[in-house]
């Protein structure tokens, strides 16, 4: 009993560390579920936020490819990165999909040192179109700029603002200038018809929602890799999927099988973006009728993070440990996974 407590109290600690840094406080009742959640068994949870980088996710549930690897996989849906993350710590869930914040999975990092390995990352750019900038459609604004003394909002999450932030220094902002309102993103285009905002940061599908109803247009795409990285065709890892250390380590043949399966929905995805569509109705906020609009990131499984990946990547990670946001350096490549 007493091991037992002491592997509580340590969960407990880490977990108020984190909420400390997310400012998202969990109870001590929802830590003690999570707690009954991290034994084993045969369903495989992993942890995804509605956006369009999920989509391996959805594409591995919905087309069978965990099923015939002899996986029971359930998807769980989040409302912001650093839930994804706390569920992680907590044991919650197993670990999570494509589309969950880099900027977030690194916080957990330092908070929970071994916490996972990352399976696979959704680089963008402004050709692979996922981070954008939106305001709404009768707006004269023409550049990120003229938003200066405008009420902009972002997506949930210290990445989301952490980068709407960096963003809006690069086109000249003032540090009192940087006011950014945290909105979910299913409400961005909404609060963008009513005039509750004049502008946006945030990631598909919400642009193409917005353009497709008539509601907003989008301002300008790539944003994290021209203005945070510096190139706009440099690949920005603002996404990824991982597995957490300890279900890696007392399953490893499951952790190596739903790996492969997440490899073949990747590759399904690269030959058959349009197949692959389909299975974003039901995950996000956009209708069956709209799918086919949508563009779609780029995706590399954890063999290809080497070289310029592995670069950039890094790059991206300096920059939050620059602003602080990091407490300490973070080395990507001791969170990629090794089979």
């Amino acid at each position: 009993m007493k091991n037992n407590n002491d592997k509580i109290d340590r969960k407990r600690r880490q977990l108020m560390q984190w909420s400390a840094i997310s400012a998202s406080a969990l109870t001590l009742s929802s830590l003690l579920p999570g707690m009954a959640f991290a034994a084993e068994g045969e369903e495989i949870r992993i942890g995804y936020w509605p956006i369009v980088g999920g989509l391996p996710l959805y594409v591995g549930v919905e087309r069978g490819f965990f099923k015939e690897a002899g996986l029971n996989v359930r998807a769980v849906k989040f409302a912001s990165p650093q839930q994804i993350v706390e569920g992680m710590i907590t044991g919650r869930i197993h670990g999570c999909a494509n589309g969950t914040a880099t900027g977030a999975l690194g916080l957990g990092a330092i908070t929970s040192p071994g916490l996972f390995k990352i399976i696979c990352s959704n680089p963008s750019n402004h050709q692979m179109v996922l981070d954008e900038f939106l305001v709404p459609l009768n707006s004269d604004v023409k550049s990120i700029a003229e938003l200066k003394g405008k009420r902009i909002a972002c997506g949930p999450g210290i990445q989301n603002v952490v980068m709407t932030k960096i963003i809006l220094e690069k086109n000249g902002f003032t540090a009192d200038e940087l006011r950014v309102t945290e909105l979910p993103v299913g409400q961005h285009v909404a609060a963008l018809a009513a005039g509750q905002i004049d502008g946006v940061y945030t990631l598909e599908p919400t642009g193409t929602v917005g353009r497709l109803k008539g509601l907003s247009r989008t301002l300008e795409t790539g944003v994290i890799s021209r203005y945070v990285l510096g190139n706009p065709d440099a690949p920005w890892f603002g996404g990824a999927a991982a597995l957490n250390s300890g279900f890696i380590e007392s399953r490893t043949a499951d952790a190596k099988r739903f790996t492969q399966a997440y490899a073949k929905s990747v590759q399904f995805i690269q030959q058959n973006p349009e197949a692959a569509r389909d299975h974003i109705t039901g995950y996000t906020s956009i209708e069956a009728e709209l799918s086919k609009e949508v563009p779609l990131p780029g995706f590399v499984m954890y063999d290809e993070l080497k070289g310029d990946n592995l670069a950039w990547f890094q790059k991206f990670y300096d920059v939050f440990t620059e602003r602080k946001i990091f407490r300490q350096p973070v080395d990507v490549s001791s969170l990629i996974y090794q089979p």
